[in-house]
């Protein structure tokens, strides 16, 4: 691919407001895929200076996207994602394992996506016990924007430790 996804026109079954989600989406698994493509397994979970592992950030921007999908799906998080949260960036997963969940879940959000109409997109959402106040579109643009966020950081990061 010669240009960024943003560029590169609209990404298949997703609808025009979310065009710039999945754009962001796809993006960001281009480069993690990219950049972790030879890390040393055995700095998957160094924290130079104190940043955060690069196995966090790939296990957290999975666990958001997901968080944030069930969001705007208007369901409330399970058990099994309480669990996941909690357990972000306790080291044992490999990079393998990791990049594969990220990629199902950058895949599942797509799809998800493609399946939100466009008339649904300034309906309320609560966010977490407490109901914090957002939209189906500001969950969905939120799980864009932090996972890119955190595709920086772990760029910085891995470059550092390389």
């Amino acid at each position: 691919m010669a240009t960024e996804y943003w560029m590169s026109g609209p990404v298949d079954n997703i609808p025009a407001l979310l065009q710039p989600v999945a754009h962001a989406l796809l993006q960001a698994n281009l480069e993690i895929n990219r950049l972790m493509q030879d890390f040393p397994e055995e700095k998957l979970w160094e924290k130079p200076a104190g940043l955060a592992a690069p196995g966090f950030h790939l296990q957290h921007v999975s666990g958001v996207l997901d968080r944030l999908c069930t969001y705007a799906r208007a369901e409330a998080l399970s058990e099994a994602q309480l669990a996941a949260l909690k357990a972000e960036g306790t080291p044992g997963a490999t990079l393998h394992n990791l990049l594969e969940q990220f990629d199902a879940q950058v895949h599942k959000t797509l799809l998800q996506l493609s399946a939100t109409p466009e008339n649904t997109l300034t309906e309320f959402r609560g966010v977490g016990r407490k109901q914090l106040p957002s939209t189906v579109l500001g969950l969905l643009f939120h799980a864009a924007e932090h996972t890119m966020r955190h595709t920086g950081q772990l760029l910085v990061t891995v470059k550092v430790l390389s």
